[in-house]
């Protein structure tokens, strides 16, 4: 199915494509994934930048016209932009609480919604859409959907661009959440040094949910837990403005219990929750790697907030989540195949370029680095001059730097 109109200067077309749940089945349960095409209205043909939004478990960004900030002009004047909603996530068919499943049916349907599945996805779309061979753009978990496009599928693809989203390669899950819990520990204490009254803020709001019910507007009973995982707003740029201005709100006001309702989207994005440990899960099983690393002075210290880590109680604390309980501990207990082929990614000939920001809270520069390193001719742009969301921020200027490195302009 398809549907075109003209807006702000541009052509969107909508496309629906029904695809099988498990690629290797192609005769067995199918889903829908949908992608929305927006082209200059100019009549000239321009290749496809296939946009992977991060994530993992959200759709891909609205085009809001004239296109703007998500990715600037820069995009369009060198291709028509293909923005997916990944299996699952917005017009795709959506993972919510999967009713009438039992648990272990829940999480056999889950496994298929990984950067390996999404990546077939693609190409089913590649092949529907008549293209030769497209360009790819992934942002934060989207940069891991196109490394592992790199791995499985490269004659596919002309060019690779990643942005916050170069994965670690073959590591245990656990050597990426002991490298977060030290770039979060720096930022805390940042933040703090920034704000200093608001640990004490903290703090008082802590002992106000440990001695008072007070819940939230979805319903759910405000916790300590919950409250920290608004340290995961501290990877953005505008982050540590945002955390103090929800914590010098008085703590029963309903602006407060609002904004501390769901830090992390998990009612609105289930699937983040179930499926966030295992997209970097490389042929190794996860058991909740976040809660086993967590070092002691995040266990004796509730002031040092939580980043993005997911843990057990999130599916006990958040009543959206509950439904998915025993399917999140079976998936946790799942031996995850590999995502990543590093002999394929070392003989790569795709042009290809990685924006990696030095100071990332959630895609460790470390193991970015390294990944960079074992990618054939991948050129790499290191970088203090954004946070997590800079393609958000300098879309041209990011994409256009990125366009240029792949294509051997210094």
């Amino acid at each position: 199915m398809s549907r075109a109109y003209r807006v702000s200067g541009c052509v969107i077309t909508e496309h629906e494509l029904e695809v099988p749940l498990d690629h290797a089945n192609p005769d067995g349960r199918t889903v829908t994934v949908f992608a929305r095409a927006v082209a200059a209205d100019d009549e000239k043909t321009r290749p496809y930048l296939v946009f992977f939004q991060g994530g993992p478990g959200s759709e891909s960004p609205r085009p809001i016209l004239p296109l703007q900030p998500a990715f600037g002009k820069r995009a369009l004047e060198d291709y028509t932009l293909l923005l997916l909603d990944q299996r699952g996530t917005g017009r795709s068919t959506p993972v919510g609480t999967l009713p009438g499943l039992s648990p272990e049916e829940q999480a056999e349907y889950l496994t298929h919604h990984r950067a390996d599945a999404i990546v077939r996805d693609a190409e089913a779309f590649r092949e529907h859409l008549g293209a030769d061979r497209w360009s790819v753009l992934g942002q934060s978990f989207g940069g891991f959907c196109v490394t592992c496009y790199l791995s499985l599928a490269p004659e596919g693809l002309r060019e690779a661009f990643i942005t916050a989203g170069l994965p670690p390669l073959r590591r245990p899950t656990e050597d990426v959440y002991r490298e977060t819990y030290a770039i979060l520990r720096d930022r805390v204490a940042k933040f703090y040094a920034r704000y200093p009254e608001d640990r004490d803020r903290l703090r008082r709001v802590f002992e106000l949910v440990e001695t008072n019910d007070v819940h939230t507007p979805s319903g759910d009973r405000l916790t300590v837990n919950r409250l920290r995982h608004l340290g995961n707003l501290l990877g953005m740029s505008t982050g540590a403005e945002r955390l103090h201005y929800i914590l010098e709100r008085p703590p029963h006001s309903p602006g407060f219990l609002h904004e501390v309702d769901s830090p992390m989207g998990f009612a609105r994005n289930p699937l983040y929750a179930i499926v966030h440990e295992a997209c970097y899960a490389d042929a190794c099983v996860t058991n909740w790697a976040a809660e086993r690393v967590m070092p002691d002075d995040f266990r004796e210290d509730p002031t040092l907030l939580a980043g993005e880590m997911l843990y057990p109680w999130v599916f006990d604390e958040y009543g959206a989540l509950a439904p998915l309980r025993d399917a999140a501990e079976i998936l946790a207990q799942h031996e995850w195949p590999a995502l990543y082929d590093p002999d394929v990614l070392a003989d790569n000939e795709v042009r290809a370029a990685a924006a990696i920001w030095v100071h990332d809270m959630y895609v460790p520069r470390v193991f970015s680095e390294e990944t960079a390193g074992r990618i054939k001719g991948l050129r790499p742009w290191i970088t203090n001059e954004f946070e997590h969301d800079g393609l958000r921020k300098a879309a041209d200027r990011v994409l256009g730097r990125l366009i240029d490195l792949a294509n051997g302009r210094d």
